[in-house]
């Protein structure tokens, strides 16, 4: 049977659509529900093998991005949400959705977690490009075996990942957790040049996963670039950087649990 995918909504999250083709494409079967509904219908998110938080707008970035998603995660589905993590299951949080696993403390899932966060681009504004990502860690099954650079789009103005503890940043290393960062488009290191770090991000982190591997999250959008027509360069024949082996990972992990 193929894994049933929960793409949980908050108020002005744009991506759900995006990410469901994405589930779709690599086997899963997504389900787009908001928040409001999940709480109404009592539906439980253990029926579901896979969770997904979007990007988009959440409460239209007003009032500091994935604050208020943060909020509602905590406040409505805190133990649900948190067995849902220490079952194993596959999550991924996706720009807004980062942001809500971050300031929900759902990552980075360690002892010093109130010292990473995500905030203000270190040029101050919204950056809206393409750019090259490299999976980076073993640990993470979203990215576990990954050797392709991935090419995808970002569009944020809060996706700078910052730590302010210099052994927490050695502990993320050490245990695998930074899953994706920033490179060239021949892989070699950022070194936190702009734009190809585009808002400043500490280690040129694009993403990172809880200890355990299952939980994923990242500034980037892997979503929109699944098919080979959706590159910007599509028309002088490049086909390279798809986002969707990430997503295949996932389902594949999901369908044995």
């Amino acid at each position: 049977m193929k894994p049933q995918a929960l793409i949980l909504l908050a108020y002005g999250s744009n991506r759900d659509y995006d990410v469901a083709e994405a589930l779709t494409l690599a086997g899963a079967e997504p389900r787009v529900i908001s928040h409001n509904e999940l709480r109404e219908n009592k539906k439980r998110l253990a029926d579901y093998q896979m969770l997904v938080l979007p990007g988009g707008f959440s409460y239209a970035d007003a009032l500091g991005a994935g604050k208020l998603f943060a909020l509602d995660l905590n406040s409505y589905f805190n133990e649900e949400l948190r067995a849902f993590v220490e079952a194993g299951k596959p999550v991924v949080g996706v720009c807004n959705g980062f942001q809500a696993l971050v300031k929900a403390d759902i990552l980075p899932a360690v002892e010093s977690a109130n010292q990473a966060t995500l905030t203000f681009n270190e040029r101050g504004r919204f950056e809206c490009r393409w750019v090259t990502l490299k999976p980076v860690s073993q640990t993470c099954l979203w990215t576990r075996g990954l050797e392709n650079l991935i090419e995808c789009p970002i569009a944020h103005g809060e996706g700078n990942f910052q730590i302010n503890d210099a052994a927490l940043a050695a502990r993320l290393q050490s245990q695998n957790q930074i899953a994706l960062t920033y490179v060239r488009a021949d892989g070699s290191p950022a070194d936190g040049e702009y734009p190809v770090n585009p808002n400043g991000s500490t280690l040129d982190i694009a993403g990172i996963c809880n200890p355990q591997g299952n939980v994923l999250g990242l500034m980037p959008h892997p979503e929109n670039h699944i098919r080979f027509y959706q590159h910007p360069q599509w028309t002088r024949g490049v086909k390279r950087g798809s986002g969707l082996p990430l997503f295949e990972n996932g389902v594949k992990y999901a369908s044995q649990l």
